[in-house]
C-alpha cells in the first residue's frame, strides 16, 4: 500500500495506514460518530505485563510455601511443640478456614481499591507473619507460631483469587489463559518447595536445641524472602496499564463506579446456574487436593516409616507435574477455547489418577508411588487455572476477583471437610479407605461437570468487538484521500 493523504484540522499530512488506524481508534466517540464511524476503544499490550504477573507469582510462591511448611514434617513439629498430629494439621487448615469469612470483604476491597492496594496488603501480612514465626522457635511458644501462620493465611486471602484478575487487566485475549496459568504456577511452585525444603532444612534429630536451630534457619530464610518481595511490590507493582489490553476489558472499564454494586454482583453470580455448578465441582476437586497435601506425610509414613524426606519429594512430584499440567492447559485454552471439554477431561483424569494412587500406595515400592503421584498431580493440580478461566468466561462482565473468590471459598470449605474426614478415616480404617472416600467425591464432581452449560461470554464480547472493528474497515481504500471526511471548518479548540 502506498502513502495516503489525510486532512486533519484542515492540514494535509502523510501517514502510514497502520498509524491511521490507530489514530482512528483513538478518536473520541462523539467525533467518530459525527464522522459516520463507530470507533472501537484503543487497546494496547505493554511489555510490563510479564513483570507484573511474575512478581505476583513470586509473592504467591512465598505464601503458599508456608501452607504445607508444618504439615510435611508433621511428626517433627508434634514432638518439638508437644502437640498432637491433628493440631499440626490445623497449621495447614487455618489457610482454608481463614479464607472463608474474609474473602467477601477482600473481593470488595479489590473492586473498590484495585490490584495494587491488595498486593501491598498481601505482601505486608505475609512479611509480618514470617517474622512472628522467627520469634516462635521455642517448645512453649506454639501459640506464637500459630499466630504467625494465621497472618500468612490472612495474606493468602489477598492472593489466591488474583491470577484471573491480573490476566484480564493486563493481557490480550490470545494469552489470557496462559497468563492465568503463570499466576497459578507461582502458587503451585510454592507448594512444591514447601514439600521439598522443610524435610531437608529440618532433619528429624533427637536433640531439641539442635532441632530449634534448624527450625530457626528455615524461618529466617522465609522471612528474608518475604521482606524482599514486599519491597519489590512497593516500588514495582502497578495498578493497571494506561490502555486496556482487550475490548472486553475496555467495556469493563467503561462502567462508572457508581453504577457498580458489589452485593448485586454477588446475587447475579449466585443466580448463574452454570457458575453454581462450577463452584461445587471446583470445590470438590481442589478440596481433595488440599486433603491429600495436608495428610501426605501421614499417609507415606504409615506405609514407609522414616521416609519423611521422600514424603516431601512425593509432594514435590505431585505439584511439579501439576505445574506442567497447568501451563499445558493454559496454552491449550488460548488456542482452542474449549473450556467445557478440557475441564471435563481433566476432571475425569483426576478421578482416574486418585484411584490409581490409592491402589498403589500400599504396594511397598516407593518408585511406583512417585509415578502414580505425578500422574495424579498433573491432572488434579493442573485443574486449578482451568476452573478460574472457565469461571471468568461464564460470569463476564462480573469482576474476576469475585468469581475466583467464590471458587476458592468453595475449595476451602471442602478442603477442611475432606481433611478432617479423611484424617479420621485413615486413623480408624487405613489410608486406602481414606483415599476411596476422596474418589467418591471426585466421581460426583466429574458427573456434575458434564452438566455445566458452556456460555463463553468473554469470548463472545471480544469476537463481537473484533467483528465490529473489521466491519468498519472493510471496503475502505487506504489509497483514498478521504477516510476521515474533511471538516467544513476547523473544529473548536478544547
Amino acid at each position: 500500500m502506498g502513502d495516503m493523504n489525510i486532512k486533519v484540522d484542515g492540514e494535509p499530512s502523510k501517514e502510514d495506514p497502520e498509524e491511521h488506524r490507530v489514530r482512528l481508534e483513538a478518536l473520541p466517540g462523539d467525533q467518530a460518530r459525527a464522522d459516520g464511524l463507530e470507533a472501537p476503544a484503543p487497546t494496547r499490550l505493554y511489555g510490563r505485563r510479564w513483570m507484573i504477573v511474575l512478581l505476583f507469582s513470586s509473592y504467591s510462591l512465598c505464601n503458599s510455601y508456608q501452607w504445607i511448611q508444618y504439615g510435611i514434617i508433621n511428626n517433627i513439629f508434634t514432638r518439638f511443640y508437644g502437640v498432637d498430629a491433628f493440631t499440626i494439621d490445623w497449621m495447614s487448615m487455618i489457610y482454608m478456614l481463614t479464607y472463608i469469612p474474609f474473602i467477601f470483604p477482600v473481593t470488595w476491597l479489590l473492586d473498590r481499591k484495585g490490584l495494587r492496594v491488595v498486593a501491598l496488603v498481601a505482601t505486608a501480612l505475609n512479611c509480618a507473619g514470617t517474622w512472628v514465626k522467627v520469634a516462635s522457635v521455642r517448645p512453649d511458644l506454639f501459640p506464637v507460631t500459630f499466630l504467625g501462620q494465621f497472618c500468612c493465611s490472612l495474606a493468602q486471602v489477598f492472593i489466591l483469587g488474583m491470577p484471573s484478575r491480573i490476566a484480564s487487566v493486563w493481557f490480550g485475549s490470545e494469552e489470557v489463559s496462559t497468563a492465568c496459568s503463570i499466576g497459578v504456577f507461582g502458587n503451585q511452585l510454592g507448594i512444591a518447595i514447601g514439600f521439598l525444603v522443610p524435610p531437608i532444612l529440618v532433619p528429624n534429630v533427637d536433640d531439641m536445641d539442635e532441632l530449634a536451630h534448624h527450625i530457626s534457619i528455615m524461618f529466617y530464610i522465609t522471612a528474608g524472602v518475604a521482606t524482599f518481595l514486599f519491597i519489590l511490590v512497593v516500588f514495582v507493582f502497578q495498578e493497571r496499564p494506561k490502555l486496556p489490553p482487550t475490548q472486553a476489558q475496555a467495556t469493563a472499564r467503561s462502567i462508572p463506579p457508581e453504577q457498580y454494586s458489589y452485593t448485586a454482583s454477588i446475587l447475579r453470580l449466585l443466580r448463574n446456574k452454570p457458575f453454581i455448578l462450577l463452584i461445587i465441582t471446583y470445590g470438590l476437586n481442589v478440596g481433595c487436593f488440599y486433603a491429600v497435601g495436608t495428610l501426605l506425610n501421614r499417609m507415606i509414613i504409615d506405609h514407609y516409616p522414616g521416609e519423611e524426606v521422600n514424603a516431601g519429594r512425593i509432594g514435590l512430584t505431585i505439584v511439579i507435574a501439576g505445574m506442567v499440567g497447568s501451563l499445558i492447559c493454559g496454552v491449550w485454552l488460548d488456542r482452542t477455547k474449549t473450556y467445557k471439554q478440557t475441564t471435563l477431561a481433566v476432571y475425569f483424569m483426576s478421578l482416574v489418577g486418585m484411584a490409581v494412587f490409592a491402589a498403589t500406595l500400599s504396594l511397598g515400592h516407593l518408585w511406583v508411588v512417585f509415578i502414580t503421584a505425578g500422574a495424579l498431580g498433573f491432572f488434579m493440580t493442573g485443574y486449578l487455572p482451568l476452573g478460574f478461566e472457565f469461571a471468568v468466561e461464564l460470569t463476564y462482565p462480573e469482576s474476576e476477583g469475585t468469581s475466583s473468590g467464590l471458587l476458592n471459598c468453595s475449595a476451602q470449605v471442602f478442603g477442611i471437610i475432606f481433611t478432617i474426614c479423611q484424617g479420621k478415616i485413615i486413623d480408624k480404617f487405613g489410608t486406602l479407605a481414606g483415599n476411596i472416600f476422596l474418589c467418591v467425591f471426585l466421581l460426583i464432581g466429574t458427573v456434575m461437570t458434564g452438566f455445566i452449560k458452556s456460555e463463553l461470554r468473554r469470548q463472545n464480547a471480544n469476537q463481537q468487538a473484533q467483528a465490529a472493528a473489521e466491519g468498519q474497515t472493510s471496503g475502505q481504500d487506504y489509497g483514498a484521500t478521504a477516510l476521515i471526511p474533511e471538516p467544513q471548518s476547523p473544529p473548536a479548540q478544547a
